[in-house]
């Protein structure tokens, strides 16, 4: 047990107020507090002049009901910096780490005052080389510790029209606010890395050249980062490591001070230019780290009802996140706290989803992952957040964590087993029957349960692992940036690097590159599903070989805009082929392909072998087999449109050629004479070809025909 402190009280008039809402709520002569801690024995709010101020004012928060501690404070007004203190038991082995000396952050504190500012006062229990975490320590942290801001909505949202994008017209680019923007040549100086520099003309410009519908975001709540890196100079970059689930986090902001109006703002700007704006959101675990990390929120306030703890030892933490701890989705605080948040951005900054990340770790409810847990029941019958985009990243690194194909019908998933079968084939490892069933949406992953194709969001790349760049010059991770002797980041990557680690000025090593970077890239946009295109790839951003550059807030990882020959071209061919997938419904279709005969004597899909015959069982099996013939009949589609209009598409010969030159001879085109070569991301002699030609095909490409006229 701490202690008991002897604070002298101001006299500040407070009133009982209500327990609802949870957090700071201006009313217009007044702001109400209430704080859920179901173990607490009293709570004091602090109420603080500046960011500046180290001591702040503190009164007793008069009134409890239920578990919410609750007070209103008569004349107080937005703007105002405030923290609480909580006191109860500190006793580690039973799960309670109260100590008040703590100064802690509101979890409703919609905007940051003050951010994390490291120092030994952080933390709830002894800090010493022997890290103590069952002796209580001492030092306040009043002039260290994150405090919130009252806040109040004044933003004008007039003529904001969220896009509503369907699901299958949707290409996702996943991309960094700060990386984004900070080297942008034409944005302004004191915009770059902002909110407000992601939405000026430049920035959407390129967007929506690209063909991009939707911006995915890592995180932007506000974070802690990590002691060890603060130590090392470094800082979470990312931002997987949440401090607060309703502020944005300040750095991005030109005017810390208004970086919720500046989000509002962005958000209103990309709306303007018809693009969703989704956010990578981290439910699953908070910055304050294992029972060693800092108390400056959760912890503080009711560890043992914030966090899952161990059944066999309350003192530590059960560890699904991979970052020390895990929130309790099992209490109804918890669960309300998370949705209160993701209804907040729907409604208040206007986003149009979120990508979950280790949304596993959501369905433990116990300790096993269950898909029927209340977390997804709630968002099911949410009349807000189930009309959103919802994307889960379906695994943890619990027991039984890997869960792709298994989420609820409303969500789609970052399907895994996507990027890592086309990375196979392309590098020469993988069988032509598993690029198959990706390539053609996932069936088996995702039709048991009702879902469509979209529940495929497929990804060849993302911030996690290599750019594409790197997944062809690369095979050894080069992390040693990161200050962890090159242990860190994934060891399995099924990258190439065509015979030379690394950058080099080998022509043919770099055609090769060039190729597989365009065969990548046209998978993955003429797959079915939904395509996520990782920020910076149309550029041929590298981060010269780190897989794991979550800490690096640099050059590494801010896009470079200056462009040499060959990236401008690979730029170029990007818009083309996304082009290609949005001008084609035949490429993002409602349903799956099923392979039947429809009623013009035509399979929506047809396999072909390089003879020109159809796949045959045999083939499927035949060990090395690496190339594969895919064809899209047009007169076999019969898909409608978002009016119930009847639509119509032209027939595709889609031709993956792997890793070795071959002769492929062309089947009959269903609907036309002949085809037409619209997309060759190798060299291939001639533009049209009758049925029975020989095409001469070079390694590593990808050609796709159209059927047309002779």
């Amino acid at each position: 047990m701490t202690e008991p402190l002897n604070l002298q009280s101001t006299q500040l008039e407070i009133w009982p107020g209500s327990p609802t809402p949870l957090g700071a709520q201006f009313d217009g002569q007044g702001v109400n507090f209430a704080l859920y801690s179901q173990h607490a024995h009293a709570v004091e709010l602090l109420l603080f002049d500046s960011a500046e101020d180290e001591v702040g004012a503190a009164t007793a928060l008069p009134d409890k009901t239920g578990p919410v501690w609750h007070g209103y404070v008569p004349g107080l007004a937005p703007g105002q910096h405030y923290g609480y203190r909580v006191h109860g038991p500190f006793n580690p082995a039973e799960g309670h780490r109260f100590n008040p000396r703590k100064v802690l952050l509101d979890p409703y504190a919609r905007q940051l005052g003050r951010g994390m500012g490291w120092h030994k006062a952080l933390f709830g229990h002894a800090v010493s080389p022997r890290q103590r975490d069952t002796v209580a320590n001492l030092l306040d942290s009043a002039a260290y510790a994150p405090l919130g801001v009252v806040t109040e909505s004044r933003f004008d949202w007039s003529r904001d029209e969220r896009p509503n994008i369907p699901w299958k017209d949707t290409v996702i680019y996943e991309t960094h606010v700060k990386g984004l923007t900070k080297l942008h040549p034409d944005v302004p100086e004191p915009l770059r890395g902002t909110y407000a520099g992601l939405a000026t003309d430049p920035v959407i410009g390129h967007l929506k050249a690209l063909g991009i519908t939707a911006v995915q975001l890592l995180p932007v709540h506000a974070v802690a980062t990590e002691g060890h890196l603060v130590d090392k100079g470094l800082t979470n970059y990312w931002g997987y490591n949440t401090l607060s689930f309703f502020a944005p986090r300040p750095e991005y902001a030109a005017d810390p001070a208004n970086a919720v109006d500046e989000f509002k703002g962005m958000v209103k700007g990309l709306h303007e230019a018809g693009l969703e704006v989704l956010l990578d959101v981290v439910y699953n675990h908070t910055g304050e780290g294992n029972q060693l990390g800092p108390t400056v929120s959760f912890r503080g306030i009711d560890n043992a009802s914030y966090y899952k703890l161990s059944p066999e030892n309350p003192r530590y933490y059960m560890n699904y996140s991979g970052t020390g701890n895990t929130l309790d989705f099992g209490n109804p605080y918890v669960l309300q706290l998370t949705t209160d948040s993701l209804r907040y951005w729907v409604e208040e900054m206007h986003v149009d989803g979120f990508r979950f990340d280790l949304a596993s770790a959501l369905a433990r409810e116990m300790y096993d992952v269950n898909m029927l847990s209340s977390f997804f029941k709630i968002i099911q019958q949410d009349p807000v957040l189930s009309r959103v985009k919802l994307i889960a990243e379906p695994w943890d690194i619990g027991h039984d964590g890997y869960q792709v194909g298994n989420f609820p019908w409303l969500w789609a998933e970052w399907n895994g087993r996507y990027r890592d079968t086309v990375r196979s084939y392309w590098r020469g490892d993988s069988a032509v029957g598993d690029l198959a069933t990706r390539v053609a949406g996932s069936s088996d992953l995702y039709s048991h349960s009702g879902r469509k194709p979209h529940a495929s969001v497929n990804f060849l790349t993302a911030h996690d692992g290599y750019t594409l760049r790197d997944l062809v010059t690369y095979v050894e991770r080069h992390n040693y940036a990161n200050g962890e002797n090159n242990r860190d980041g994934h060891g399995d990557n099924r990258s190439q690097n065509f015979g030379i680690e690394g950058e080099t000025d080998d022509p043919k090593v770099n055609q090769l590159r060039a190729v597989a970077k365009r065969s990548l890239l046209a998978t993955l946009m003429l797959s079915q599903g939904v395509p996520m295109l990782l920020g910076g790839d149309e550029l041929s951003k590298t981060q010269s070989g780190n897989n794991n550059a979550y800490a690096q807030d640099n050059e590494l990882n801010w896009y470079d805009w200056t462009l040499d020959e060959e990236a401008r071209d690979f730029l170029a061919f990007t818009r083309e082929v996304i082009r290609l997938r949005l001008s084609h419904p035949t490429f993002r279709r409602r349903n799956f392909l099923t392979g039947n005969v429809g009623p013009n004597i035509c399979k929506d899909v047809t396999w072909f072998h390089r003879s020109g015959r159809e796949m045959t069982l045999k083939d499927w099996q035949r060990a090395g087999e690496s190339v594969l013939g895919m064809m899209l009949c047009g007169a076999a589609y019969f898909e409608r449109g978002e009016r119930g209009e009847i639509l119509g598409d032209a027939s595709f010969l889609l031709l993956f050629h792997g890793p070795k030159r071959c002769i492929f001879t062309l089947p009959a085109c269903p609907d036309a004479p002949a085809w037409e070569k619209v997309l060759a991301t190798a060299r291939l002699k001639g533009e049209r070809f009758e049925a029975g030609a020989r095409l001469r095909l070079e390694p590593y490409g990808l050609t796709v025909l159209k059927g047309a006229p002779l």
